[in-house]
């Protein structure tokens, strides 16, 4: 199935420390974060790739026209460094189609403009640029591809750390609560679709809340429940955690890693 990735954001919560480089392309580790999403995606056989592209554009291409197999991947040097023999490879069988959708266009838009290249597939994956889960992706689709749904979301518990107050009229606090243990799910992506979707975007609104409003009050919008790990890298503070996650060696979202990602994967490879 393709995938589709908006990758045009500013992320302007997370340029501390990152210079100008687009959120997508923040390290963790030695590859971005946009590397992280799709080597999830290709652990389980979905290997093309359309990366909706606004700001920063330019930094996205070039690290994949320049792509360096040797971060990531062991081998053997002979010949004085003449020859390399890779003993594995990550982006060999990928397919990536760079489209520039606009510097200020909702997700909305942008996966409006990438519609021709979808094709007729009969579904297809979308996702931020700036999410990590360890979701067990085949079973989304298998329980998407049952439903008659429109379009899927993964929900997320509420991660904020904010607290819930209730109190009457008279102002006099009843109760306060953590908002994560208020049983309040939230939008965590990782879009399973079918072309219906087009259908209920419009010019100038986002796919989030707009068009999902649209497919939610004819019941053709379903919600995939996850309490596993998920994480989105809005701040400086959240890469920052991830990072420290990946050099501790504890990163549930790899899961093409055994050692890091754990068993999560249930030994599901690839799958198309």
């Amino acid at each position: 199935m393709k995938v589709v990735l908006f990758c045009g954001g500013f992320g302007l919560r997370m340029r501390e420390g990152q210079g100008s480089a687009p959120k997508p392309m923040s390290m963790i580790g030695d590859r971005p974060l946009l590397w992280h999403i799709m080597r999830y995606y290709a652990f389980y056989g979905h290997t093309e790739f359309i990366l909706c592209l606004g700001y920063g554009a330019a930094a996205v291409k070039d690290y994949f026209l320049h792509y360096d197999e040797t971060l990531s991947n062991d081998f053997t040097l002979t010949s004085g460094g003449r020859d390399l023999l890779l003993h594995s490879t990550d982006i060999t069988e990928w397919k990536i189609t760079f489209i520039d959708t606009g510097l200020r266009a909702t997700i909305g838009e942008r996966l409006s403009k990438v519609r021709p290249y979808i094709g007729d597939d009969e579904i297809f994956l979308a996702n931020y640029a700036d999410t990590l889960t360890d979701v067990h992706l085949p079973d989304l689709i298998s329980r998407f591809r049952a439903s008659d749904a429109t379009a899927s979301m993964l929900a997320v518990p509420v991660a904020s750390t904010h607290h819930v107050v209730e109190f009457g009229d008279d102002g006099i606090v009843t109760e306060v609560r953590e908002l994560r243990d208020a049983n309040k799910w939230e939008n965590g992506g990782y879009f399973v679709m079918r072309p219906g979707i087009f259908d209920a975007l419009r010019d100038g609104e986002d796919m989030v809340p707009h068009a999902f409003t649209r497919l939610a009050d004819k019941g053709q919008l379903m919600a995939q429940r996850h309490e596993g790990f998920w994480r989105a890298a809005d701040t400086f503070k959240d890469r920052a955690e991830l990072e420290e996650m990946f050099h501790t060696g504890h990163s549930p979202w790899m899961v093409w890693d055994a050692q890091r990602g754990g068993s999560t994967h249930r030994n599901a490879g690839p799958q198309g």
